[in-house]
């Protein structure tokens, strides 16, 4: 719902002015800003509204509103553990409006807008069928600055004091340093003092706010804090975890939950400059766990991510509500002349993009793929029907303690292609992995296969080879030469032709762009098999001077080795496509990636 086809960043000031005060009168007038407490709870409604495109939203967000309407379906699913409870997603949401009361600026009561019913509402609704314990045991809260984390972190914490139902409960704002957290503390503490209602139940002091009828408490700890052992928590807010460097703070918390029927950890937090710290790992696992829903990965931590879907979007104040939920309630006029001045300057620029629209910049890369994308290659074939093809075979070794892949690409009559791939990890690998349960699900459909102790034995590779061959005609091996000249030298004597492709911008970056059509045209087959959709899923795109380009994990922990496979043996693959003697297809012509 947007209150012009114009944009404003193309105004003048008084231009600027009339828009923004028309915006919010169009957002007033159909409910998107809330004046008054809403008499219903909203979580549902928002989450249709996003889907629908009437509330402007991140991908993210889109994909989050979606997660919440599909869990509702299945609920009914006898075997599905969860349910949405409103009564219990609406207290809190109550509790906050009623009795809470602004510490600052000319307003009297708290009106919790549509985005944050449905944040609250997700967070304390969803319940165990079997227990009517909380489903959510944490929750990240990604927007960015100005949007109101500090009022809803103070108000969730009193509530979690002394109107959860918990005997006891500790309450903790955390941060990386004291003085972070001491400032979520005072404001907790100013707006106990600016309700009657709180006041006369609350006892706040220097060191601690208690609760007297339940016995709990409310204290302020940072990672500067020494000793946190014996801490026992009911419910903590990390404010800004994008300034963590480690998980130490946050590990201590997590492990105080043990005797806790259902503890919540919230982290409420703007992007940042640490890009190897917790937060990015949380983003990722968000990302992955939203764009996978199939696969049910942390099915039991919420995540709002606000941000913009890509850097040329902040040049549109239209779109800023996609990192800013609260945008309607924002001055928005001085915000976007203050943009207009602020990015002549690369430092200012660079301010806003991270803290103002959350992200986290990376000139130098590009997404491969998109999940619209993705949809469009989920053909299934039946494997059979391959029995004794032609195909060419890749592999990628990667480090022996890691993922290890190999693949077997095969051309198709209709100009498609087929990826068979495989997988290996080893024991220890798997146990610091942050997804097991996702590794299991891989390795029951015979993705992965997970190798005793502490490295990858290159003779699994070897052997998968050897037992492909016997139903395939494998016309040569493609591979990276690093760490592979044993390997390499085993497949010869095997009887294999192989061929070394030589990891260069030259050599890859046309196989990639064909690779990338392909997949654009649907043509990219694999029988959806989940770790190849999640290594497609990983991969972004490094460019050289002249606008060529080569695949890269987005993180350390996000991998591409199937992938890598798989374009060792694209490089071969391509001329079984072209066929120019069978007339009947040929391979497109190369595109520059800007034209995608």
């Amino acid at each position: 719902m947007k209150s012009s086809n114009s944009n404003p960043i193309d105004f003048d000031y008084q231009g600027i002015v009339a828009w923004s005060d028309n915006y919010i009168k169009d957002q007033k007038e159909w409910g998107g800003i809330l004046q008054e407490a809403s008499p219903v709870i909203l979580t549902t409604i928002y989450a249709e509204l996003v889907v629908e495109g009437s509330i402007v939203a991140s991908k993210w967000n889109i994909l989050a509103a979606k997660r919440h309407l599909n869990d509702l379906k299945r609920q009914d699913d006898p075997n599905y553990p969860w349910k949405f409870d409103e009564e219990k997603a609406w207290r809190p949401i109550r509790f906050i409006e009623s009795k809470c009361k602004p510490s600052k600026g000319d307003f009297d009561k708290l009106v919790l807008q549509p985005w944050q019913h449905f944040i609250v509402g997700c967070m304390f609704g969803w319940v165990s069928k079997a227990t009517g314990k909380r489903r959510f045991r944490e929750s990240l809260i990604f927007v960015g600055r100005k949007n109101g984390k500090t009022t809803l972190e103070s108000g969730l914490a009193e509530y979690m004091a002394g109107f959860d139902g918990e005997n006891g409960p500790n309450v903790y704002f955390l941060a990386n340093s004291q003085k972070q957290s001491r400032i979520l503390y005072e404001e907790s503490k100013a707006m106990i003092e600016a309700s009657p209602w709180l006041k006369e139940r609350f006892v706040p002091n220097v060191s601690e706010i208690r609760y007297p009828k339940t016995n709990g408490k409310i204290v302020a700890m940072s990672a500067e804090k020494n000793n946190k052992d014996g801490e026992n928590l009911h419910f903590g807010v990390f404010d800004e975890i994008h300034e963590y460097q480690d998980y130490a703070l946050i590990n201590v918390m997590k492990r105080s939950r043990g005797t806790r029927e259902q503890p919540l950890i919230v982290y409420i937090t703007t992007a940042g400059s640490v890009l190897d710290g917790p937060l990015v790992n949380f983003i990722e696992q968000g990302q992955d766990t939203l764009s996978n829903y199939e696969d049910n990965i942390n099915e039991r931590t919420f995540y709002y991510l606000a941000q913009l879907d890509n850097p040329n979007e902040a040049n549109d104040p239209r779109l800023w509500i996609k990192a800013n939920p609260n945008f309607g309630l924002m001055q928005i006029a001085d915000m976007i002349n203050d943009y207009k001045t602020d990015r002549k300057s690369p430092r200012e620029l660079a301010d806003w993009v991270t803290k103002q629209f959350n992200i986290f910049a990376e000139t130098d890369e590009m997404s491969f793929i998109t999940p619209e994308t993705l949809k469009l290659n989920e053909r299934v074939i039946d494997l059979d029907t391959l029995d004794f093809k032609d195909c060419v075979g890749g592999y990628d070794l990667s480090d022996t303690e890691d993922f290890t892949s190999a693949c077997l690409e095969f051309p198709l009559e209709d100009g498609s292609i087929f990826v068979l791939e495989k997988s290996w990890i080893p024991q220890a690998r798997y146990d610091r992995d942050k997804n097991p349960e996702r590794i299991r699900e891989w390795k029951k459909n015979g993705e992965i296969e997970i190798i005793p102790g502490n490295y990858v034995d290159y003779t699994y590779v070897l052997d998968w080879f050897k037992t492909m061959s016997d139903k395939y005609n494998i016309l040569k091996i493609r591979f990276d030469p690093a760490k592979a000249l044993r390997l390499n030298k085993e497949l010869e004597e095997a009887g294999f032709e192989t061929e070394k492709v030589r990891q260069g911008f030259f050599t890859l970056g046309g196989p990639l762009q064909n690779f990338k059509e392909l997949l654009l045209d649907g043509k990219v087959v694999f029988n959806n098999q989940k770790i190849f959709k999640w290594y497609l899923n990983n991969v972004r795109l490094r460019q050289d001077r002249n606008n060529n380009w080569l695949p890269t994990k987005q993180s350390q922990s996000r991998k591409i080795d199937g992938f890598a496979a798989a374009l060792d043996a694209h490089v071969s693959v391509i001329d079984l496509l072209v066929r120019p003697d069978d007339g009947d297809f040929e391979m497109p012509e190369y595109h520059s990636f800007n034209d995608f």
